[in-house]
């Protein structure tokens, strides 16, 4: 977990910091549990040298520890690996598998705080607000060059918005698109919506490349694996409208870094907003801080407060059912007994999706 310095003093809410612990600290203490909390992760770090260890490991998707092959190799005694929050691409799902190793997730823990976060950010690119900010922050004014580049999403030019994932966060996007009236709602995803759900967004099924030639807006609401990163390299987005928006908070490795700088600097993309990055924290030399069109932020869509008051219930309920011997829930299991288990487990069903052991998997 991340240092939170003042602020985690200050804010008892904040949860997922070192700080506070998840608020776990005094529960694994009353159990005579040795509980050891630390942003020190890099090789060789306090992290390392108490995993041989561990019997549980818990690691944010904020700020990761990456659970390479070879650290999987050295932790002898781990059986479980879990993510306070969602997405466990920072663990090596192969080699966690083949030891035999749970990797769980708290599911749907901070869903609704993304898919909020999905909305506001694809608003900031379409109402052009990062120029009127900066101009505010460099005491400029001039309305004409805001609005020479803002739009609605709902008029008679309005847009066409498509989501590349169609799960839980994906469709809770689309739910919250309907009020703005786009002129069309699009989804890609390995299997369609239930009817009931396309009927109450509108939202139509499109394969990925129809998908991103006809939208205005495309979302990335996918989760990371062997098929997906890099999904978004220059070959798919030279398919997508000249002057479209690109909106990621799934992950930064779904997109291609160079190739996302070359088509915003020379104009086939209008912007770019995301919180997700490759590696996290980001380097300060990290060209998509410097790129144009941009509305960057660190990666905190999933991790508001009241998300992390999810997420921390989450996180305590399956170490106690772990503990205890009890069975996790399905939705909440990423690898269980040597294979993919939970909503993995149809996407390896896919022909195109590759979740097989056999992969190489690219922490």
């Amino acid at each position: 977990m991340r240092q939170a310095g003042e602020n985690g003093k200050r804010q008892p809410k904040l949860l997922g910091c070192v700080e506070n612990e998840l608020g776990l600290r005094s529960w694994l203490d009353s159990q005579g549990h040795s509980f050891i909390v630390t942003d020190d992760k890099g090789p060789g770090g306090v992290a390392d040298k108490h995993l041989p260890d561990a019997d549980i490991v818990i690691s944010t998707p904020f700020h990761p520890y990456y659970l390479t092959a070879d650290r999987l190799a050295s932790a002898k005694k781990m059986q479980l690996s879990m993510t306070a929050g969602i997405g466990s691409d920072h663990v090596d799902l192969v080699a966690a598998a083949k030891k035999g190793i749970t990797v769980a997730e708290v599911t749907d823990s901070n869903v609704v705080s993304v898919a909020e976060h999905v909305v506001m950010m694809i608003l900031s690119l379409v109402r052009n607000y990062m120029t009127g900010y900066n101009q505010i922050i460099n005491n400029q004014w001039n309305v004409g060059a805001i609005a020479a580049d803002a739009y609605d999403l709902e008029g008679k030019m309005n847009k066409v918005v498509g989501t590349v994932g169609a799960g839980r966060i994906g469709q809770r996007v689309l739910e919250r698109l309907v009020p703005f009236n786009c002129r069309q709602l699009l989804y890609y995803d390995y299997g369609r919506l239930p009817a009931d759900v396309e009927a109450a967004t509108g939202a139509q099924y499109a394969e990925l490349e129809d998908l991103v030639s006809r939208c205005d807006v495309v979302t990335i609401n996918c989760p990371l694996h062997a098929s997906t990163k890099g999904l978004f390299n220059k070959k798919l987005m030279a398919k997508m409208k000249k002057g479209a928006y690109l909106v990621n908070t799934a992950r930064g490795a779904i997109v291609e870094r160079d190739d996302l700088v070359e088509m915003l600097s020379r104009g086939h993309l209008a912007g770019y907003a995301g919180d997700v990055w490759e590696p996290q924290p980001a380097p300060a030399d990290h060209p998509w801080r410097l790129m144009p069109h941009h509305a960057m932020t660190p990666h905190y869509s999933g991790t508001t407060l009241d998300a992390q008051a999810r997420y921390a219930a989450g996180t305590k309920e399956i170490i106690r059912r772990s503990l205890a011997g009890e069975a996790l829930i399905p939705t909440n299991v990423i690898v269980q007994g040597g294979k993919m288990a939970g909503q993995y487990e149809d996407a390896s069903k896919n022909k195109n999706v590759s979740l097989e052991f056999k992969k190489t998997w690219e922490a």
